[in-house]
């Protein structure tokens, strides 16, 4: 009987020093398949497989997630691009990025297929619908490395009556949603302008974490980025993603398939996030001297003062460029 016991009391236990970490991953924006990857691993279990046990927390656009990250609600945070990592460590608030999942920013400028507007230059005549965190960002650059008049700027509340109406209208949009959103509505598929291949270096869909989890759980940062990078393999690859766009369509109900399958779509063939370093490196791949340059024209384009920061401290390669996934 004692010895039964003692069994039992061991497996106990056992089992409680083996429990999974629990880890809060809060995201930037409604749940979607430019978050796809985190939902995959979720879904079949490869974040339960390296020991955690995570729970999504959706952003939008009346949420902003990202001082839970600074007060320790959170553990880890997607930000939309470097802007906000660098703003982070100008207000030396202490996070940084670990790991940096799209290569290439999906912000995109859009113009109608029958419209007058071909080329990246043509767009300098267009009225241009976009919002503030737009005109505050990355308008900024497009004025000051190719001259693109504010005069153009109309307002943008991501409505996409005023662009189908109007065959003059240009729009922001990402590449991986508006071109398939605007023919759902009747419209065709745009003409697409990606920023990233008119110089606009900066990563995105960034995993930020608090400098204080780095130093005293480092294990636990590299197990959540490395299952985080298997999800997003599976994600873009799989042929069944199906139990990862449940949670994708429970999170956010106005997540239709057909926009789900051409989000995946567009992202392998963009190659946002398999492209650059990744391709040798792994998915969430950083390179110090690419974010030293994209903070160059950033303060090229007024945001931010020479010598305010050293952008290189807002991340860290220490859980990345492992090649993981790769094969």
């Amino acid at each position: 009987m004692r010895r039964a016991f003692l069994f039992i009391f061991l497996l106990n236990v056992a089992a409680c020093s083996h429990a999974a970490d629990k880890v809060t991953l809060a995201t930037n924006w409604l749940a979607q398949p430019e978050l796809g990857g985190f939902y995959q691993a979720l879904a079949d279990g490869t974040y339960a497989r390296h020991g955690l046990e995570v729970t999504i927390k959706p952003g939008g656009p009346l949420i902003n997630n990202r001082p839970l990250l600074a007060f320790g609600k959170v553990d880890f945070l997607i930000g939309t691009n470097l802007i906000q990592p660098f703003d982070a460590l100008k207000q030396q608030i202490p996070t940084r990025v670990v790991a940096a999942f799209f290569q290439k920013d999906p912000q995109c400028m859009l113009a109608h297929a029958d419209g007058p507007w071909k080329t990246w230059d043509d767009l300098k005549q267009a009225p241009l619908l976009m919002g503030n965190s737009g005109r505050q960002t990355f308008f900024l650059w497009m004025h000051d490395a190719y001259g693109f008049p504010r005069a153009n700027l109309r307002p943008y509340n991501h409505s996409l009556a005023p662009f189908l109406n109007d065959k003059q209208m240009a729009m922001q949009g990402f590449a991986t949603a508006e071109p398939e959103r605007i023919r759902l509505a009747g419209g065709k598929e745009p003409r697409v302008f990606l920023l990233a291949d008119h110089g606009w270096n900066s990563y995105s869909t960034v995993l930020e974490t608090r400098d204080d989890l780095i130093a005293k759980n480092p294990d636990l940062v590299q197990r959540f980025v490395d299952a985080s990078i298997v999800g997003w393999n599976t994600y873009l690859d799989a042929e069944d993603t199906d139990a990862a766009d449940a949670l994708i369509k429970k999170d956010n109900p106005s997540m239709s398939d057909d926009l789900i399958k051409f989000s995946r779509r567009k992202m392998g063939e963009l190659e946002l996030l398999r492209g650059g370093d990744a391709r040798k490196q792994g998915i969430g791949a950083i390179d110090a001297e690419r974010v030293k340059s994209f903070y160059a024209k950033m303060v090229a384009a007024g945001m931010y003062e020479k010598t305010t920061i050293d952008p290189a401290r807002a991340v860290t390669t220490e859980f990345v460029n492992k090649g993981v996934g790769v094969e």
